[in-house]
């Protein structure tokens, strides 16, 4: 693909004839294909895009490529754009302390190997030498960040050197680009919208778009969250909320005391607070999402400021099984598998005594709840199910468990 022939004029309409086709292959690509601005350059190798949503183009690489490997190259380039490679290449350079062209070729690789498994084939043309997870041995469908982790410079990957999509693909700005000042570019409302109107058309009519598009278009319109950090925030704001953990004591007299001699007046003192964990062990939650509770249990330990002693872990489907205090999150037996009801689990934490500071529940939410707020906060860590999936019941297939209370802090937990 190295682009060394004689110079010769641009042809527009073998151009634009593969944009088209390209659109009539992947039609909820369309509004990303057709918002591309083309820029004749013969200093591109074949084709690339920079950050702004420009695509250069090889006049010598166009004359010499059929029109339909042309509108495979035009899918290719628009979806490093839609992907948003140049930002995440900028994130992971940032925290893992990459530098220099030899890691940005690096990224181009990682993300051309996310992306190439999408583009070509079902009417788009395979071009020679494009890069696949299987040229580097990898397996297939992952993200660019993985495929970063999983290989490096070296024998396998030689004969890429000649691969340059552009700022777009890697985020290193190429110097026969325009850069920001230059003309026809999109500003960053400008791509959200474009992402958006594609994203809305696979989700609205998916028809043959593959799983790697439906996942991108599920994320762009519900980003993911950074759900550890959310809930061991949560489990904080309750666990020191205002009442949790605060107690009168006689050990040390309220100085109130100095204005009434001959009475001695408990003064309030903050404890660390106590928090009981309630574990979902019914049959609808698998067993790595059990796996990932219990590392829940170990960060809320953390969040409640390493104090074993004050967490305790009940493990509930449709009854509540021994109430265990924490001493190694590993060792908790989550006994289980029936159905679901955690109102007995909430029953058995708030009769506790001492009495919890707050209830954290770690459910997929297909279970009723109590009906009235209890004494103490309550955060509930959710394993998320796919959005229409109706509960199972052998009484009413059509029930639908209500959602978790307002009552209630809920943070959706990742898998």
């Amino acid at each position: 693909m190295t682009a060394t022939d004689a110079p010769s004029a641009l042809d527009p309409d073998k151009l634009f004839a593969a944009r088209l086709q390209a659109a009539r292959a992947r039609p909820y690509l369309a509004t990303a294909l057709f918002a591309l601005h083309t820029v004749e350059s013969w200093r591109v190798p074949t084709m690339g895009v920079d950050r702004y949503w420009r695509c250069y183009v090889s006049p010598a690489y166009v004359a010499r490529t059929p029109v339909e490997e042309l509108a495979g190259v035009w899918v290719h380039e628009v979806s490093h754009l839609l992907r948003d490679h140049h930002g995440r290449s900028d994130r992971v350079a940032r925290q893992r302390g990459l530098t220099g062209p030899g890691e940005r070729l690096r990224m181009n690789i990682a993300a051309d190997c996310e992306i190439n498994d999408d583009v070509y084939g079902d009417g788009l043309a395979r071009p020679k030498g494009i890069v696949y997870p299987s040229t580097l041995q990898l397996p297939s469908g992952e993200l660019m960040e993985d495929y970063l982790r999983r290989f490096r410079l070296g024998p396998r990957t030689q004969n890429l050197a000649w691969l340059d999509c552009g700022s777009g693909a890697d985020g290193l700005d190429r110097d026969w680009e325009l850069g920001p000042e230059g003309a026809h570019g999109l500003s960053d409302q400008e791509q959200d919208a474009v992402r958006f109107r594609v994203a809305q058309g696979i989700t609205g009519r998916p028809g043959n778009a593959s799983k790697g598009w439906k996942r991108w278009a599920e994320e762009a319109f519900h980003p993911p969250q950074p759900w550890r950090e959310l809930l061991g925030a949560a489990v904080r704001s309750a666990a020191s909320g205002s009442g949790a953990g605060e107690d009168y004591t006689y050990g040390r007299p309220s100085r109130r005391s100095a204005g009434l001699p001959g009475v001695v007046l408990p003064s309030l003192r903050r404890r660390p607070p106590r928090v009981s964990v309630v574990i979902d062990t019914s049959g609808s939650v698998s067993d790595a999402e059990l796996g990932s509770a219990l590392l829940e249990v170990a960060a809320i330990v953390r969040a409640v400021g390493g104090r074993r002693d004050l967490v305790t872990v009940l493990a509930c489907d449709a009854a509540t099984r021994v109430v265990h205090p924490l001493c190694r999150a590993e060792g908790i037996p989550l006994l289980g598998g029936g159905g679901t009801d955690l109102r007995t689990g909430f029953a058995k934490a708030l009769r506790a005594q001492p009495r919890p500071d707050a209830v954290v529940v770690l459910t997929d939410g297909q279970t009723p709840w109590p009906t009235a707020r209890p004494a103490c906060r309550t955060v509930v860590g959710l394993f998320p199910r796919e959005r229409g999936r109706r509960s199972w019941n052998e009484d009413d297939p059509e029930y639908v468990p209500p959602g978790p209370p307002d009552w209630a802090r809920v943070v959706e937990i990742g898998q």
